[in-house]
């Protein structure tokens, strides 16, 4: 099926997905950044003009790194950053090509939502640890992982979705170019 013979109700939800695991992650990641920038200057500082610093301060900023790590790497997922091999895809005949993309998407949603199972399990093990200072439960780093994960299995699905409702290689292109499905690819 031709992308342009998708529904605008389709493209619509597929972008509103998208666009909100975007937002989401891009508040996070700037947040976290700024958070952890403004507690460490702060804390130099004070360390510099004082001699003392802050106690907690070294806490936020390890509970805040993993948050700000995982809404990288689900950015760079989004955008087709991290690094892949392409060569066995190459190789395979053009008609095997559509089937065997959607089947990679799929088993790489099923790998993260088994992440996700293990570290659900995992988070009231680790919910029972406490830090030091704040005495913050050690789940809420675990979360991070976990909500990551979820993230980009459902960002696998719609790349699933988008490589078995693309085009099949060697078909008649489409014709309007903003209709194609975006289907990440490798990135150099």
């Amino acid at each position: 099926m031709q992308a342009a013979d998708r529904g605008p109700v389709e493209r619509t939800v597929e972008r509103a997905i998208e666009r909100a695991i975007v937002r989401t992650c891009q508040v996070v990641l700037w947040s976290t950044t700024t958070v952890i920038f403004l507690i460490l200057s702060t804390n130099t500082l004070l360390r510099y003009a004082t001699g003392s610093s802050l106690q907690w301060a070294g806490e936020v900023p390890e509970l805040l790194f993993p948050w700000l790590v995982m809404a990288g790497v689900v950015l760079a997922a989004q955008q087709g950053a991290h690094i892949a091999t392409t060569f066995l895809r190459d190789a395979l005949p053009a008609a095997v090509r559509r089937p065997m993309a959607t089947l990679a998407w799929v088993a790489v949603a099923a790998l993260y939502g088994t992440l996700v199972a293990a570290t659900w399990r995992m988070l009231e093990i680790v919910h029972d640890e406490r830090t030091p200072i704040l005495r913050l439960p050690g789940s809420v780093t675990y979360a991070c992982v976990m909500v990551g994960m979820a993230l980009l299995a459902v960002l696998a699905l719609q790349s699933a979705w988008r490589a078995w409702r693309s085009p099949a290689c060697g078909a008649e292109p489409v014709a309007d170019a903003s209709q194609a499905p975006r289907v990440p690819a490798a990135h150099w």
